[in-house]
């Protein structure tokens, strides 16, 4: 087997000699080197040397996938053929798996290959040419092609698409879907006879303004209880409706629930419910972290991946894929193929605009789930009220399998003719509402369902710090966290002689603490819990924002609240980019300018959010006009959270009060969280409005903090 020419000219030998050999070579061939087998191994190799140097060409290409398929086509053969013994038979198919092996390690090379397996590949003119030469090449006659097929429409965006590694090996695993023949008789759509030559598009988005009797907006659902769930934790009661709708069968939903209702939490159970396994979730990047928290706590049995720029790290094997919404344009490909047997799309407003890539994505790859599964899970999840431009959810009734271009499918078709009226008809418009809600929309207010929720209620947003800022803070807090151990060896070395404790000294540990929370008071270089929280913030000050601009537009007024004045400087910049009002509540304005600004925030319905100081706006302030808060920065204590939480929990509140707290995961942020929540005696994240006699001061907090920071650190190297 000839092998890539070296030395200065090495690369124009090797073009040279990929011209003469075009073909490979069939005479001349040991009787053991005769066949198809041999000569297949032989392309493969030259395949994998040409792939390990880039980019691949056409050529190589045709070849990788001719090569694919007559291993396939051989190992069918071979296990046919009743001419052969059972150990010849053994013996060929492992040589045949040798070669599959080898184009899988190619593929791991260059992902792009592997679209070229798929069942839906369009075989290329030069693959089955030179397929037809292999053959002849191994002693077998090709046989008559047939002319090949127009090319399928090429995906939205399909240029610079990757696959992760893990994928890959999932795929190999379980190479063929088992196909879902009743996906086939589901796609087979109502055939309109009442309303065919009906334009029904607009009518059915006009029914909605015209057809309007006075009811919400809500598919009948079951009756439910409250549900208990893992981890102590209990869903309420109109949770609980969606996923008993779901265990009854039923399988879209438009889940319009005002944010603080749990709409992630109802998507979950409704997923183990459908046994909707694997799931994709899309959803905005700063929510991705938040869905991997909730599938721990409501689902805990089943495993999520995160996509994260090229996928690196996407577990090909998990339960759930969670993808934020701007990287589907390099994963769309693989999404596409591996199987989902459900799809939520979260904040699903943002596929409104049909011509956006975003929208082309989500569609497509919703058209390629219900082409293969029958009846599949899908979820739409957005707090945007329903009766505002009701157009605007074209694409996500799409999404749905409700619509398509042209006109209503399959079920709604079928309730639309049941109805015996045409758009002509007085009573369509109602029906034709009714119709569509009937479908699966599902749209609940926080005063619609009081009864079910805590007068007032913290909810955790875990965030994920993503780049270069998130490994600088990672770096920061692992370098503090060596500081605190070098300082603990340091103290034992000058231990008493003879004193001896196993283990961690956690007496030791909290004096070591102490000590440094000291020198962190009067320093002013180098990182201590202060400037890691400090740069934690900063680092949230975006993700914030954004979160707060959804809310904004999901639920109206919105209240900001951050202890520094750059993260409010953030926020004001990141709204007044989206074109969102605001006003600011700062501690060096005036009198008179603070009033004004209140004022035009609680007076003023274009005014959505106001930003406000922790320390200059955490006392004497009404804000009851909003019932939805944002908590950017931690503080020290509970008591300043609270008191800032009372700003829009007062007298006149006519709502529940829902506080969102963004968390920084897997950094500092978390332990100062989840040790307020523990020194403040809350529990299940809910307040109830009692003070806490023991409650910790600041300095407490800060010291734990390190505390903790020592004591995993020193566990994690083993000591006790």
């Amino acid at each position: 087997m000839a092998r890539p020419g070296r030395g200065r000219s090495g690369g124009a030998r090797t073009d040279a000699g990929t011209q003469r050999r075009s073909a490979p070579r069939a005479a001349g061939r040991r009787p053991d080197e005769q066949g198809l087998i041999p000569v297949l191994a032989e392309v493969a190799h030259d395949v994998d040397n040409a792939v390990r140097r880039p980019p691949t060409r056409p050529t190589v290409r045709a070849k990788f996938q001719a090569v694919a398929l007559l291993v396939r086509e051989e190992r069918a053969r071979v296990r046919a053929d009743a001419t052969l013994t059972e150990s010849r038979r053994t013996q060929q198919l492992r040589r045949l798996d040798g070669v599959a092996t080898l184009l899988a390690k190619t593929a791991a090379r260059d992902t792009s290959l592997l679209g070229l397996l798929a069942d839906d590949a369009r075989v290329s003119d030069a693959a089955r040419a030179f397929k037809a030469t292999v053959m002849r090449a191994g002693g077998l006659e090709p046989p008559e092609e047939p002319a090949p097929a127009e090319p399928p429409a090429p995906t939205p965006g399909s240029t610079g698409q990757v696959v992760p590694r893990s994928v890959i090996s999932r795929q190999l695993a379980n190479p063929f879907l088992a196909p879902d023949f009743e996906a086939a008789a589901e796609r087979i759509a109502a055939r309109p006879r009442l309303l065919a030559g009906w334009e029904l598009l607009e009518p059915l988005f006009r029914s909605f303004e015209y057809g309007t009797t006075g009811t919400p907006a809500c598919m009948p659902l079951p009756r439910a209880t409250s549900v208990s769930a893992p981890h102590g934790r209990v869903l309420m009661p109109h949770q609980a409706q969606v996923v008993a709708a779901t265990a009854a069968g039923h399988r879209t939903f438009l889940l319009a629930d005002e944010p603080g209702l749990g709409k992630t939490a109802q998507a979950l159970l409704a997923a183990q419910a459908a046994d909707a396994y694997p799931l994709l979730v899309v959803a905005p990047n700063v929510v991705k972290t938040n869905w991997v928290h909730e599938v721990g706590l409501w689902t805990p049995s089943r495993r999520p991946t995160v996509v994260h720029g090229d996928g690196d790290e996407v577990d090909g094997f998990a339960d759930i894929v969670i993808v934020n919404y701007e990287l589907l344009d390099r994963h769309v490909g693989w999404l596409g193929s591996l199987g989902f047997r459900g799809m939520v799309v979260d904040e699903a407003h943002f596929i409104k605009n049909k011509g956006s890539q975003r929208s082309q994505h989500v569609l497509a790859l919703s058209e390629r789930i219900r082409a293969r599964t029958a009846r599949p899970l899908l979820m739409a999840l957005t707090g945007t009220p329903l009766i505002n431009d009701i157009e605007d959810f074209r694409a996500i009734w799409q999404f749905l399998g409700w619509i398509d271009e042209k006109m209503p499918l399959g079920r709604l078709m079928a309730a639309l003719e049941e109805t015996g009226l045409t758009p002509a008809d007085p009573g369509f418009y109602t029906a034709a509402r009714a119709s569509v809600i009937a479908q699966g929309i599902v749209r609940r207010r926080k005063i619609d369902v009081v009864a079910d929720i805590p007068a007032r209620r913290v909810a955790d947003l875990p965030v994920e710090l993503d780049g270069a800022v998130g490994r600088s803070i990672r770096d920061a807090e692992a370098e503090l966290t060596r500081g605190l151990v070098r300082r603990y060896r340091s103290a034992l070395e000058m231990r008493t002689v003879g004193e001896v404790v196993e283990g961690i000294d956690h007496e030791l540990v909290r004096r070591v603490a102490a000590g440094a929370l000291k020198d962190a008071s009067s320093q002013t270089t180098g990182e201590n819990v202060f400037t890691m929280v400090r740069r934690i913030g900063q680092a949230k000050a975006g993700l914030a924002a954004d979160y707060a601009a959804q809310l904004a537009r999901n639920v109206g007024k919105v209240v900001f609240f951050a202890k520094h004045v750059d993260v409010m400087d953030h926020a004001e910049h990141t709204f007044a980019q989206r074109g969102i009002r605001y006003a600011s509540i700062r501690g060096d304005q005036t009198p008179k300018v603070r009033e004004k600004n209140i004022a035009a925030f609680v007076n003023d319905p274009d005014v959505s959010i106001v930003v406000c100081s922790l320390m200059a706006a955490g006392v004497g302030l009404n804000l009851q006009v909003a019932s939805n808060l944002v908590l950017a920065e931690l503080s020290w204590t509970d008591a300043e959270q609270t008191q800032a939480i009372d700003r829009i929990h007062r007298i006149g509140q006519s709502e529940p009060v829902t506080a969102w707290r963004v968390i920084a995961a897997q950094t500092i942020d978390a332990t100062i969280a989840e040790l307020i929540d523990s020194k403040s005696g809350m529990a299940a994240r809910a307040l109830d409005g009692v003070t806490d006699e023991g409650a910790s001061s600041s300095t407490d907090v800060q010291l734990d903090t390190l505390v903790r920071l020592l004591t995993d650190a020193l566990a994690a190297e083993g000591v006790g």
